[in-house]
């Protein structure tokens, strides 16, 4: 899937973007770029799909080689898979796979610091 397929499903979109047309606007366009951002910034990044419960919808979670880590939320599993897909990382399944002990560990430090 292309970068403008998953961004049109990320905004709810039925179809992609039409190149010229305006660019997507508010909370969407903002979660996307910062997932660009953060896979831009960071070396090693991975994707993990969390599926949806109670209290949240689906989100994506990128983890970087160094621990540090971001989530946002999206409309649902398919689209995370796409979005990670399209930003060129690898992509697990947190249901198979669990979460990486270097998220944990950043945590942990993040937490014994104070921030």
């Amino acid at each position: 899937m292309s970068l403008r397929s998953a961004v049109a499903r990320l905004l709810g979109r039925s179809r992609p973007l039409e190149t010229g047309a305006a660019g997507p606007r508010g909370g969407r366009a903002e979660t996307l770029a910062h997932l660009e951002d953060f896979v831009r910034t960071r070396v090693g990044v991975e994707a993990y799909v969390e599926p949806p419960n109670v209290h949240t919808p689906s989100t994506v979670l990128l983890v970087a080689t160094t621990g540090e880590w971001t989530r946002r939320r999206v409309p649902d599993e398919r689209t995370a898979f796409d979005v990670a897909r399209s930003l060129g990382v690898p992509v697990y399944n947190v249901r198979f796979t669990g979460y990486p002990q270097r998220m944990r560990d950043w945590t942990s430090q993040q937490r014994r610091k104070g921030g």
